[in-house]
């Protein structure tokens, strides 16, 4: 990743309007802002989310809050509480992801 043309800035996530994800079941509202080709959003996800796809985006990841599971569609699965992360690069991992009591996550991609 190369960060560039990024002023010094600060963000109080609570004042960017979230936008509404439904999954398969339960909802994630994100709260993103865009610079250049990175993607940062503050995401959370309600109690019995199911994503509704396999998403092969890489992401770098912090779980702040709450419980999340991933799977990986090799079958292969994570579980991360508040305090762990994960990341993947770009199309060498499909995951989804899906929590039974809700997480608030830290995402930048």
């Amino acid at each position: 990743m190369n960060i560039s043309d990024i002023p010094f800035s600060v963000i109080a996530w609570s004042t960017v309007a979230p936008t509404e994800h439904p999954g398969e079941t339960g909802v994630a509202y994100w709260r993103t802002q865009n610079f250049g080709d990175i993607r940062v959003r503050m995401v959370e996800y309600t109690p019995g989310y199911l994503a509704d796809h396999w998403c092969s985006k890489g992401h770098i990841l912090l779980c702040l809050e709450g419980e999340l599971h991933i799977e990986l569609e090799t079958d292969r699965r994570f579980t991360l509480a508040a305090g762990m992360s994960y990341h993947v690069a770009d199309n060498t991992a499909a995951h989804r992801s899906h929590t039974e009591v809700g997480a608030k996550l830290f995402i930048v991609d």
